[in-house]
Order: C-alpha cells, then sequence, then structure tokens
C-alpha cells in the first residue's frame, strides 16, 4: 500500500501527473487493505437504546481485510478520500436494521454477489482516487485514472432499469447495500459508478459532493423530481447541511428563489454567504410543529407558512425540499402552493410521516420519493462541480482512524455541510490539478472550511 501512496504522490507537483500515475499499472495489487467495518457479531450491541444515544463510535472499527476478486465490470480504486453521509451514520447503530441482512440478500443473487455476503461490512459511500486496476469488460477507465465514484450499484439485466436505473430491482446503494465501500484504503465499484475527478478540488473535497450532491440534482432538477425552473420558490429544510447545501446552491444556479430554513445563526449566515437571501432560522424564531410525541400544532404550521409569504412578498413555495422527515412533514405539505411538489427523501427525524391529507388532496399538490440519482444524473451533478459552477461543502475532514468521531458529529448534528475524511492521503489540500480553476473559486471552495 505504501508503493501505491508513494505513487500517487509523486503526481503532486509533477508537470504531467497522468504520467505519473500511469505506473501504478506496474504496481502489486495488496492482499489486504485497511477499510472502516461494523462487524455481525456487534448487531445487538445498542438493543434497548434511544437512536440518539446510539454512539457509531462504538460499532465502527478500522481492521484488516482482504482485497477481493474484481468481477467483469469492476474497477479496483485506490481511495484517497471519502466522506460521512446519513447512511454511514445508520449503518454503525444499525437502524432501520443491520446492514447485514443487505449483504445477504445481495449475495444470493450469483456467485460473484455472494463476495460481499461476510461477517464484516466495509462502509462508506463516498470516494475519490485513483484506479488501480479494471476487470474483464472495462474499457472507459483504466489504471492511473483519477476519479470519483457514485454509489449507485446496479446489475442492469431487468429491462425496468432502461429507462430509469433507479427503478431496476437490483439497485443497490454502494457500502450500504453493498460490500467494499469508500472508507477505505481500497475500495471495489462497477465501472458505471465512475466519474472523472474535478481538476481543481483536493481530494477530500472531491470525494464529499458525490452522494449528496447527486441526490440533491434529481430531487429538484430532474424531470424525475420536481423539474425546477427558473423563479421557482424552493423551500429547501436544513438548507446550509449536508444535502441542503447542495440543494442552495442548485436552486441559486438554476434562477429560483431559495427559502433556506436553518437552526442557528451560524447556519443562516453560511446560506446567506451561498447568496441566499431569504432565510429562516427556526430556533430564533421558535417554530415547534409538534405539540408532543403524538400532536402536531397546525398553529404553527399556519405561522410557518405566513413567515414564508412575508419573505416572499405572498409566494408560497412552488417545491418543498424535504429531508428531515417526521418532524417536519406536515409543515411541508401544508405550506407548498396549490399544485406544489413535495419532494422528500431521507427522513433522518423518522420514517413514520403525518399530514393532514386536506391540504394534500384538496390543493392537488404532490408528494415524490426520490432515492440518490441515476448514472446520467450523477454525471451531470458531479460535470457542475467540475466547471466550478456548485462547489464543495466540506466544513473539516478527519484521518480514517476517527471515522467513527467523524460518523458521531453528522448523528449528533454538530457539523455543517460534509465531513470529509483522509483515507491514503496525509494531508488535506493535495490532488489539486487545476490551479487557475481554483483560485477563481477558492473563496466558494472554503466557504464551510472551520464550521
Amino acid at each position: 500500500m505504501q508503493d501505491i501512496l508513494e505513487a500517487i504522490m509523486a503526481a503532486e507537483g509533477s508537470d504531467r501527473p497522468e504520467r505519473e500515475l500511469a505506473g501504478l499499472a506496474g504496481l502489486p495489487v495488496p492482499e489486504t487493505y485497511r477499510g472502516m467495518v461494523v462487524r455481525a457479531e456487534d448487531t445487538r450491541m445498542f438493543d434497548g437504546m434511544a437512536t440518539r444515544d446510539k454512539d457509531p463510535r462504538k460499532a465502527l472499527h478500522l481492521q484488516e481485510v482482504p482485497t477481493p476478486e474484481l468481477a467483469p465490470g469492476e474497477a479496483l480504486v485506490a481511495v484517497m478520500a471519502s466522506a460521512i453521509n446519513y447512511n454511514t451514520v445508520w449503518t454503525s447503530i444499525f437502524e432501520p436494521l443491520p446492514t447485514f441482512k443487505f449483504l445477504q440478500r445481495y449475495g444470493r443473487l450469483s456467485e460473484l454477489t455472494r463476495r460481499h455476503d461476510l461477517p464484516y461490512h466495509v462502509v462508506g459511500s463516498d470516494a475519490a482516487g485513483v484506479v488501480l486496476r479494471t476487470g474483464p469488460g472495462v474499457t472507459k477507465w483504466k489504471a492511473g485514472d483519477e476519479v470519483v465514484a457514485h454509489c449507485l450499484s446496479v446489475e442492469l439485466e431487468d429491462a425496468a432499469g432502461h429507462d430509469d436505473t433507479m427503478l431496476d430491482p437490483q439497485q443497490r446503494i454502494w457500502g450500504f447495500e453493498t460490500n467494499f465501500g469508500g472508507l477505505a484504503e481500497l475500495c471495489v465499484v462497477k465501472a458505471n459508478q465512475l466519474m472523472p475527478k474535478p481538476r481543481h478540488l483536493s481530494w477530500e473535497e472531491a470525494a464529499s459532493p458525490g452522494l449528496v450532491n447527486s441526490t440533491a440534482y434529481r430531487q429538484l432538477v430532474s424531470h424525475h423530481g420536481a423539474n425546477m425552473k427558473q423563479g421557482d420558490v424552493v423551500l429547501i429544510w436544513g438548507a446550509s447541511g449536508g444535502l441542503g447545501g447542495y440543494a442552495t446552491q442548485m436552486a441559486l444556479n438554476g434562477g429560483a428563489i431559495p427559502v433556506c430554513v436553518v437552526s442557528s445563526p451560524e447556519k443562516a449566515e453560511l446560506c446567506r454567504s451561498m447568496g441566499a437571501e431569504l432565510v429562516i432560522d427556526r430556533s430564533a424564531e421558535g417554530f415547534r410543529f409538534w405539540k408532543d410525541e403524538h400532536t402536531q400544532d397546525q398553529d404553527e404550521w399556519r405561522r410557518f407558512g405566513e413567515r414564508i409569504r412575508e419573505l416572499t412578498g405572498g409566494d408560497d413555495p412552488d417545491i418543498v425540499f424535504e429531508h428531515p422527515g417526521r418532524e417536519t412533514f406536515g409543515a411541508s405539505v401544508f405550506v407548498a402552493k396549490k399544485g406544489g411538489t413535495i419532494v422528500t427523501c431521507a427522513s433522518t427525524s423518522g420514517y413514520q410521516h403525518q399530514y393532514d391529507n386536506r391540504y394534500l388532496w384538496m390543493h392537488l399538490k404532490r408528494i415524490i420519493g426520490s432515492h440518490f440519482a441515476n448514472y446520467r444524473e450523477a454525471w451531470e451533478a458531479n460535470r457542475l462541480v467540475s466547471l466550478g459552477l456548485i462547489h464543495p461543502t466540506v466544513s473539516r475532514t478527519y484521518p480514517l482512524e476517527q471515522t467513527g468521531q467523524a460518523a458521531y458529529e453528522v448523528h449528533r448534528n454538530a457539523h455543517q455541510g460534509k465531513v470529509g475524511v483522509r483515507c491514503l492521503a496525509p494531508t488535506d489540500g493535495l490532488g489539486v490539478r487545476d490551479t487557475e480553476l481554483r483560485a477563481r473559486h477558492e473563496g466558494a471552495i472554503n466557504r464551510f472550511r472551520g464550521h
């Protein structure tokens, strides 16, 4: 592994980094590598505890694991950096169920997928790094290519997946419903998960947008989601967070009018620094949408809707960008305009949504479920990053050994934007190839740093 890292580091400062990286093809593949895992033997460790009290640091372990053989259509990537997504938090606290059930189900599909059914699960659904090897049938990528990976793993043997791969019955989220994920020194991906690394970004910056940026793109921009247009009023919950930070940028970049909902003055200022003008600090303004555990407060829905109209000059949201779930969903349905769209994913505050259906059916509103993105959507979202139109939201990074702490901070919402993890990269700031483009966007790239 050290030889691989030295070969990649040789590209730093080189006039021809591609030449240095091409030498990786001649290096042997390590028999083992270090990966961040959860273990099947630990799945009951948090039984009886409240979700908030479950500690990812106790379940995530860094251990040496065997390097799997590549199947046709796959690639082995040396991972320079990854990032924490909420699915890694769910995996590490074994909610809503242990991910080993996903691995068992995948393992029954074929002899090749049986590799994934192991008593440990290497987690992580983001990665930026360098291709080491490709399996039979791969023609688009080669050893030495600098790449990022999106997290859609799909077999594409069923007709249902060929109009929208997210509808394929064998669609899975890599590193969550499959093994050999990105929080490791090496990862295994399908070659159609790979995309070019944005050349003006460092490894940790390039790794951070993948899952959340693609998710936001499908939710807001794609015709599979809200099909956002210029002038749309878009209500964005958690607008400075890992997912909301990209939704805010996409709304602004697409000519829409974001109404950013946050929970602190610092988060409000981050939204304004992105260019958003309409911001609601729900904590400062005291919005509480539940009277108690079982009863929502419709007076608060109305007060919230009035506040939105006050900011927009009387307009209700054309689109509500929903991801908190249970805590906010009733309010989201209520405040959307007549004929408006609530597009939802994640449900980080709870999966059981309650809303008053009168405000949906009588006002002809739509609820759209959205889950990650297909390859085309992920590619287009990555292209926006590569062009410098959408920027990473990395606030802090941790070495691979401290992945548990990084996941703990995301679990406790003690972070802004995205939390990055350096896998093979020894420090932040490595891997930048286009310094001119970076210089033009340096402030935006570093906007979330230190928050």
